[in-house]
């Protein structure tokens, strides 16, 4: 099953070409491993998505996985990112998703017409996207720069500190309820964001953080990877006080495909079915609606479930779906039209 497209509300395939373990053409003809590529995403019925920029941080991968694999957790946040360094590998990032379009391998969009039509056609449809803010100055000149190549959604952190707020660590069992909320400067780049049309991530933001935008923010509330808390309590998940804010602003949530905020024990191991991910999505239905949940699979920068294991592998949660009683309508808005519901309120195009 490869229909409807599968528009995906988070993924980090731009931080493979920045760290030199894939090239644009070798995503347009097919790579080796990794989760996306264009053969794979055709194969798989994978119509794009938010195309992350994102500063990573110096990490053990091999450790982090150790301590993940405990019953529980609590991974230190990483230091803070200088504003100059950040900026120029957030230019570089959006450098390579241009060298994407540029080899054929995606399309990008900056309308919600733009972004309809692209979904159903041969390339990918990509949302230029950038994962914790730390390249953007307090005067909000990069953030202008950025919005005329075609930024059109921000997270304000990543899971640590920037100028505009604090983002939570790696912990389980754990609530998002952790650090102060968005500073001076936070409050000031949301409501530039709005003025701008830039969509505001709540992903990795924390609790007190959120209130922060749900205050500010004229714009719907979405978090485009994150899950349900009450079945996974984790510090990355959403309870259902953040969920109910979320519906009250009309907004949205991305279903993240990261073992460790699917699978109730917190674990980052990916063998297990995909009723864990069917739990989420009642849950989320039950509290959002189901013109409010959609999917956000953090593919390239997560182990995902071992039954899907790539975008080659999203005709296994169609099915999952279909075993779980989702009809035609249900499906396609799952798929992928909420996510254009919830940006034609956002970006007002």
């Amino acid at each position: 099953m490869t229909s409807p497209p599968i528009f995906d509300g988070h993924n980090d395939l731009i931080l493979r070409l920045l760290r030199g373990t894939a090239t644009p053409e070798g995503v347009a003809a097919g790579l080796e491993g990794g989760h996306i590529d264009l053969p794979r995403a055709q194969a798989g019925g994978f119509g794009g998505g938010f195309f992350a920029i994102y500063v990573p941080s110096p990490v053990d991968k091999d450790a982090k996985a150790e301590e993940m694999s405990h019953p529980s957790y609590d991974l230190p946040l990483p230091a803070q990112i200088p504003q100059p360094e950040a900026l120029r590998i957030t230019l570089e990032g959006a450098d390579a998703l241009e060298a994407l379009e540029a080899a054929g391998a995606l399309t990008i969009c900056r309308t919600v017409a733009e972004l309809e039509a692209a979904i159903h056609a041969p390339k990918m449809a990509a949302i230029m996207h950038i994962e914790g803010a730390e390249a953007i100055d307090p005067e909000f000149e990069i953030l202008h720069q950025m919005h005329a190549r075609g930024l059109r959604s921000l997270g304000p952190v990543w899971s640590r500190p920037t100028i505009f707020g604090n983002g939570v660590p790696f912990r389980f069992p754990s609530t998002g309820d952790i650090g102060d909320g968005l500073s001076e400067h936070g409050k000031r780049l949301v409501a530039e964001c709005n003025a701008l049309k830039i969509m505001i991530d709540l992903s990795h933001l924390n609790e007190k953080g959120m209130d922060d935008v749900a205050a500010i923010s004229d714009a719907p509330l979405v978090a485009t990877h994150s899950n349900a808390y009450a079945v996974t309590p984790h510090s990355r998940n959403l309870t259902d006080r953040q969920l109910a804010q979320i519906a009250q602003s009309d907004g949205m949530v991305g279903i993240n495909f990261a073992s460790a905020f699917l699978r109730p024990d917190g674990q980052m191991d990916s063998d297990f079915s995909l009723d864990v991910m069917m739990s989420h999505l009642d849950h989320l239905v039950k509290i959002l609606g189901e013109d409010r949940v959609g999917f956000g699979s953090d593919f390239d920068g997560a182990l995902v479930p071992k039954d899907i294991g790539s975008v080659a592998g999203l005709p296994a949660l169609r099915q999952a779906m279909i075993d779980h009683g989702i009809g035609d309508e249900m499906m396609e808005k799952l798929c992928y039209r909420n996510w254009l519901r919830v940006l034609r309120k956002t970006w007002g195009a």
